[in-house]
């Protein structure tokens, strides 16, 4: 059974500032992230932002490479997003990550961002993992 949701946008910053992210592992290689659309996520349009999709799959595909690698610090490298769909205000948004490999300083991880059971955003990464000198 995978784990329950927790929030990790605990310290002030965007997430938190944005409403903060839940989180869980659901194995050693996938993870999921959820977060609630609200009016300050909205565009001109009345849709959830692509800026703020683009920062939550971020949060929650950087989280996963930091968990995958026994909790190493890692930071973005590349961030390939298509947007697929619109999600609105009320809205849940789960994000699932599959992480495909890891070496010794990389992790390349895929995730797909759903709402109502629809896909409205892939993305492929790949974060660096930084080895923090004592």
């Amino acid at each position: 059974m995978p784990d329950k949701f927790e929030q990790i946008s605990l310290h002030q910053g965007f997430m938190k500032h944005n409403g903060g992210v839940m989180f869980r592992n659901i194995s050693e290689n996938e993870y999921e992230f959820k977060s609630i659309i609200n009016e300050n996520h909205l565009n001109a349009a009345g849709i959830t932002h692509g800026g703020y999709l683009a920062a939550l799959i971020d949060a929650g595909a950087g989280t996963a490479a930091h968990r995958s690698v026994q909790n190493a610090p890692c930071v973005t490298i590349s961030l390939d997003l298509k947007y697929i769909g619109a999600s609105k205000i009320g809205d849940e948004i789960i994000g699932r990550v599959k992480i495909l490999k890891k070496t010794k300083t990389l992790v390349f991880l895929f995730c797909e961002l759903k709402c109502n059971d629809k896909i409205i955003t892939s993305a492929s990464g790949v974060w660096k993992i930084l080895k923090i000198k004592s």
